[in-house]
C-alpha cells in the first residue's frame, strides 16, 4: 500500500510539474525541481531507497543522453570554442568560489575547495532537457553548448580526483575500463544494434542500460560517479544513436517519463528553507559569485568567436546552471567530513538555485529560435564586440 501511494504522489507530482511547465512554456526540469521544494517543504516530501534508485538512473541516463548529443564532427569543427567556453567556464567559478569561501567568508581550506567544485559545473541535467524541449540540440548553437559542457564538467571532475580522490587500484581499474569502453563498444555497439534490431523486447535498450550499470558500479568502487563514465560512453556512442533516431527517441520516452521526474523532484526536496532563511546572504552572495565568474570566463569568449550579444549571453547562462556534478561535489565533501551540514546546505541551495535562475532569464529573453541558432565560420578568435546577431 504505502509503495503505490508514494509512487501516486511522487508521479501526480511529476505531472502536476508537466502540465506548470507547458502552459508557462518554460523547462519542465525547472519545474519540477521547484515543485518538489514547495513539497519538500511544506507537505515534508521526502524520498525512500526505491526513489533513490530511480533518481540515480535517471541522472545516469539523463547524462549518457547528453553525451550522445554531442555530434563529434560538430566538436572537431568547433573544437576551439567548445574548449575554450568550457573550460574557462570551469577555472574562473572555481577560482573565485574557493577564494570567496576561504578569504571571505572564513571556511577551511578543504571546505573552500569544495565550495570552488560544486560551484564551478554546469548543469548537463539541466542543460539538456532545455536543448530537448526548445529543439535546440539538434542545432549547431546547442550541439557546441553540450560540448562545453562535456569540458565544464570533466574539469569539475579532474578537479575532485586531483584535490581528494584517492590514486589507487580501483580507480586505474575505471580508467583501463573507460579506455576499452570508448576503444571496443562502438564497433561491438553497431554489431549488436544491426542483429537485434527493431524486437518488441527492446534488446538496444536493455544493452545500454546494463552497460550503464556496470561502468556506473566500477566508477562507485572507484570513489568516482556514476555519471562520468556514462558522459563518456554517450560521446563515445553518439554515432551509432545518431544513425539510430528512433532508438534515440525511446531512450528520450524513459528518461523524461520515468527516470528523471524523480531526480528532480528530488533534487528540489533536499532545499530546506529555514537553512535558506538563516543563511540567505550566504547564500545570495555565492550564487551572485558563480555567475558573475561564468559571464566572466565565456561571455568574452562567446563574443569573440562571433556568437553575437543575444547568443552569447544565452550561452553564458545556460553555462551558469548547476545541478548533478554540483550536488555530488556538495555531497562528496559532506559525505567525507570536508564541509558540515550547514555548508552543504549552502552549497546545495546555491546549485539547485543556479539551476533555475540563469535558466528562466535565458528562457524568457535570450532563447534564440532553432532557425537562429547557426553559428557563423571561424577560424580563430578574433575582436567582435561590436557584431550583432548574424
Amino acid at each position: 500500500m504505502e509503495l503505490w501511494s508514494t509512487a501516486a504522489v511522487w508521479l501526480g507530482l511529476a505531472v502536476l510539474a508537466t502540465l506548470v511547465s507547458i502552459r508557462l512554456a518554460v523547462s519542465v526540469a525547472l519545474v519540477e525541481i521547484l515543485v518538489g521544494a514547495l513539497a519538500g517543504n511544506l507537505w515534508g516530501l521526502h524520498t525512500t531507497p526505491w526513489i533513490d534508485a530511480l533518481a540515480a538512473f535517471g541522472s545516469v541516463v539523463l547524462t549518457f543522453l547528453a553525451g550522445a548529443e554531442i555530434d563529434p564532427d560538430v566538436l572537431r569543427a568547433r573544437f576551439k570554442e567548445s574548449v575554450a567556453i568550457g573550460f574557462l567556464s570551469f577555472l574562473l567559478p572555481f577560482l573565485g568560489a574557493m577564494a570567496y569561501a576561504y578569504w571571505i567568508a572564513g571556511w577551511s581550506p578543504e571546505a573552500a575547495k569544495i565550495a570552488g567544485i560544486a560551484l564551478s559545473t554546469t548543469s548537463v541535467a539541466v542543460v539538456y532537457a532545455v536543448m530537448v524541449e526548445t529543439g535546440l540540440s539538434q542545432t549547431e548553437l546547442g550541439k557546441v553548448i553540450l560540448a562545453a559542457c562535456f569540458v565544464t564538467d570533466l574539469g569539475t571532475v579532474v578537479a575532485l580526483g586531483v584535490l581528494f580522490a584517492g590514486f589507487d587500484r580501483r580507480l586505474a581499474l575505471l580508467a583501463a575500463a573507460l579506455a576499452l569502453a570508448v576503444l571496443l563498444l562502438p564497433r561491438l555497439t553497431r554489431w549488436y544494434f544491426a542483429a537485434f534490431r527493431h524486437a518488441v523486447s527492446e534488446p538496444e535498450v536493455k544493452y545500454l542500460l546494463v552497460i550503464l550499470a556496470a561502468l556506473g558500479a566500477l566508477a562507485l568502487s572507484a570513489r568516482s560517479e556514476a555519471v562520468l563514465p556514462a558522459y563518456v560512453l554517450g560521446l563515445a556512442l553518439a554515432r551509432q544513436l545518431a544513425e539510430d533516431r528512433e532508438l534515440l527517441h525511446r531512450l528520450r520516452t524513459l528518461a523524461f517519463a520515468l527516470l528523471t521526474p524523480f531526480y528532480f523532484l528530488k533534487a528540489g526536496s533536499l532545499v530546506s528553507a529555514p537553512a535558506l532563511l538563516a543563511s540567505a546572504s550566504l547564500t545570495a552572495v555565492l550564487l551572485l559569485v558563480k555567475v558573475a565568474a561564468k559571464f566572466a570566463g565565456v561571455w568574452p569568449v562567446a563574443m569573440a568567436f562571433r556568437f553575437g550579444p543575444r547568443r552569447s549571453i544565452y550561452t553564458t547562462l545556460l553555462m551558469a546552471t548547476g545541478l548533478t556534478f554540483g550536488t555530488i561535489s556538495a555531497l562528496f565533501g559532506l559525505t567525507h567530513g570536508y564541509i558540515d551540514r550547514a555548508q552543504y546546505t549552502v552549497l546545495v541551495t546555491v546549485v539547485i538555485a543556479s539551476a533555475v535562475v540563469p535558466t528562466l532569464i535565458a528562457q524568457a529573453f535570450f532563447r534564440p529560435a532553432p532557425h537562429e541558432a547557426d553559428l557563423p565560420a571561424v577560424a580563430r578568435i578574433r575582436p567582435a564586440l561590436q557584431e550583432g546577431d548574424d
